[in-house]
């Protein structure tokens, strides 16, 4: 039996004794990152052989899972914190089990993404995981794209280095929207700071960020308020080319870029 096991996302005691339960009937654990695991295990005196499945042996990691499962070993499968496969290894692990026709269950607990959308305190009633972006800017580009439109609040994961590149093109992409970076989730600095995509997130950044993104028309946006030439010059104040800012103002009103150009010759 192969079982998915969610673990701490910071805070050891964040984990359910059902999760305790099958680690301690385990016949063996695979993970992440052995080390991070081994803190888990030790916090808890449970004794077990560690397995590597991370995302550069995932697939040979999946069929030495099935094997074992197969020969009736009891196999626990966990990432380094959280929820196991949601952006982290073990989908391969799943799509495997699943065509072999081998049973496989999870025991649920902690999960960054969804902490982070009830701190943020943005419209929760339809809400879309993302996750980390692709690591190529065109296929970022692309991808945010698709959710331009998109009207349920959006949820990156972000490593703090890619923070301030994260955000300015979520701007590029959705334009002005209300946002918050939240970290260190379940710790003792734990942190949620509300700012708008035009203006960046400020100060050093440090930890792991869930980003979220309140969804397109969720409220009417407050530029479209402004005059038309106050509007442009917002976007081309927060750096972008004339005609970019040009493009975000239409876009947000709903209109032609053309409909604005004669208000904004002389910017």
């Amino acid at each position: 039996m192969v079982v998915f096991v969610a673990t701490p996302i910071g805070n050891l005691k964040d984990i359910t004794l059902r999760a305790l339960e099958e680690l301690r009937a385990a016949d063996a654990v695979f993970c992440e990152d052995t080390r991070r695991t081994m803190q888990l295990l030790n916090a808890y005196d449970i004794k077990k052989p560690l397995y590597a499945c991370h995302k550069y042996n995932e697939r040979e990691a999946a069929a030495r899972i099935l094997s074992l499962s197969r020969e009736g070993r009891r196999v626990c499968v966990v990432s380094d914190a959280g929820m196991p496969v949601i952006s982290d290894p073990g989908n391969a692990v799943c799509a495997a089990l699943k065509e072999a026709g081998e049973g496989y269950t999870v025991v649920p607990g902690a999960n960054a993404a969804l902490c982070a959308l009830i701190l943020s305190g943005l419209p929760a009633q339809r809400f879309t995981f993302v996750g980390f972006l692709p690591e190529k800017k065109a296929e970022r580009r692309a991808l945010l794209q698709q959710y331009a439109s998109a009207r349920e609040t959006l949820l990156f994961h972000c490593a703090p280095q890619d923070a301030d590149e994260y955000i300015a093109l979520l701007f590029e992409a959705l334009g002005e929207r209300r946002a918050c970076a939240v970290r260190e989730i379940t710790k003792l600095h734990e942190e949620s700071v509300p700012f708008l995509l035009s203006q960046g997130l400020p100060g050093e950044k440090r930890g792991e960020y869930v980003l979220v993104v309140e969804g397109a028309g969720e409220r009417e946006n407050p530029l479209n308020a402004l005059p038309v030439r106050e509007h442009v010059l917002h976007y081309m104040r927060a750096g972008l080319e004339k005609k970019e800012a040009l493009k975000r103002a239409a876009k947000d009103r709903g209109v032609s870029k053309s409909e604005l150009y004669k208000e904004t010759l002389d910017l």
